[in-house]
């Protein structure tokens, strides 16, 4: 590379291990963070990530040797420079199943020559690109249609692709359908704000849920503690990784250091579950059986006004209805009139349910499925005060006619005292 003081060189350290490139006056080197399934609770990759020290022996950001690289015209050389240092430093790692995930241009997807000189150096290594994850951000991407076109060749290679950064700056769906990537990972700043809002963790399940549908496995990077590493276990992600589960380190991960992590997590995780199962089912009991009470009434032929008022007085109750046998609703809402809504003038289009068609919801599937039983939805927005709710609902017998009572309770949670309280994903 005439443009810098010196050509890089391969040099190796002193423990004769750790391959290292000198790239003007900086010594690059690898450091890996293990990729964590928590299905099968250990490492199933490695993410390469570059790390530098000036002269000085100072450590000097990647972000600035690529931006170093970028003014003198070098980028592209210097990522295909740290692939081959990783790739290298990866085989001496001597791991036989995992993947290696490495960073690479969005412009070197689309060059040919790239791609051939990265299957060259596999062939050296005696790496097979079914073992490399190539992990490619859009947002330096000039052109996503050859973005795209360059994904499906290196795809066809054998590579597996991984979107990263995704939620951060203009990412969204649309880059899912055009990048096909194999896995998706979401950015830390989302796991983060999850951790604060409950409205955030809310999202998390059904946004997973979405890429799941969509045939991605889903990796979530950036978990720094034991509350960010909960939500992405009840959210169902396949991947984690972050300084929580293990830093990067030039060695592989401790398996029995990260073991221990892993399964104090899955037992935090399974003592959370049972005790917000319980905590839901003791909640939720007097309503359970305000509705059943309820119901026995109205089969026997008294008034839906009439049957209704021990649910309504409870604390959180706010409406009950009756659905015929196609999910249509029989009159108007009965309302709770301890706890007006504040929501009923703004939503005020959608507050007059009368006629309106529940066949597609839970509540009437369920209860409709089960007779006889009370159904519990889980915590779900309601299109009536766009608030979150959970709906009771028993399907009876009134004369001739098969029925369902519904009534719904609001599931908002309480405002927290400090951070620490804010619910996570499986608490609301």
């Amino acid at each position: 590379m005439a443009v810098t003081s010196e050509r890089p060189h391969a040099t190796t350290s002193s423990d004769g291990t750790q391959k290292q490139v000198r790239y003007g006056e900086l010594t690059l080197y690898s450091a890996f963070q293990p990729v964590f399934s928590l299905s099968h609770m250990r490492a199933a990759g490695y993410e390469a990530l570059l790390r530098a020290h000036n002269s000085l022996d100072a450590s000097v950001s990647p972000l600035d040797v690529f931006g170093r690289a970028a003014r003198l015209g070098d980028l592209l050389e210097l990522d295909r420079l740290a692939q081959s240092l990783h790739l290298d430093n990866f085989r001496n790692l001597h791991c036989d199943r995992e993947w290696l995930f490495v960073h690479i241009h969005p412009a070197a997807l689309a060059d040919q020559w790239q791609c051939a000189a990265l299957l060259s150096e596999l062939r050296r290594l005696g790496l097979k690109p079914q073992r490399i994850v190539l992990e490619v951000s859009d947002r330096q991407a000039a052109d996503l249609r050859k973005l795209a076109e360059g994904v499906r060749i290196f795809r066809q290679y054998g590579f597996l692709i991984a979107l990263d950064d995704f939620g951060a700056g203009h990412s969204n769906l649309d880059r899912i359908w055009q990048l096909d990537p194999d896995i998706v990972k979401l950015d830390r700043n989302i796991v983060f704000h999850a951790s604060q809002r409950a409205q955030v963790a809310r999202v998390l399940p059904g946004l997973i849920s979405l890429l799941h549908e969509a045939g991605k496995l889903v990796l979530i990077e950036g978990i720094e503690t034991e509350r960010e590493a909960l939500l992405a276990m009840e959210a169902d992600a396949d991947f984690v990784q972050g300084s929580y589960f293990s830093r990067p380190a030039a060695a592989p991960v401790d398996t029995h250091t990260s073991g221990v992590v892993l399964q104090t997590l899955l037992e935090t995780y399974r003592e959370k579950t049972e005790r917000t199962e319980r905590k839901r089912h003791l909640r939720l009991a007097p309503y359970m059986r305000a509705l059943e009470g309820a119901a026995t009434k109205l089969a026997a032929g008294e008034a839906l006004d009439q049957v209704c008022w021990n649910f309504l007085s409870l604390e959180d109750a706010q409406r009950c209805y009756l659905l015929d046998s196609r999910g249509r609703q029989i009159g108007g809402n009965v309302m709770s009139h301890s706890r007006p809504s504040a929501r009923e003038a703004r939503f005020l289009p959608v507050s007059d349910a009368h006629g309106a068609s529940w066949l597609r919801r839970p509540y009437f599937r369920g209860a409709m499925n089960e007779p006889g039983r009370v159904h519990a939805t889980r915590p779900y927005l309601s299109i009536t005060e766009a608030s979150v709710c959970v709906t009771l609902s028993m399907a009876i017998t009134i004369g001739t006619e098969q029925c369902v009572l519904c009534g719904d309770i609001d599931w908002e949670p309480r405002q927290p005292a400090d951070l620490n309280d804010v619910p996570t994903s499986s608490e609301v």
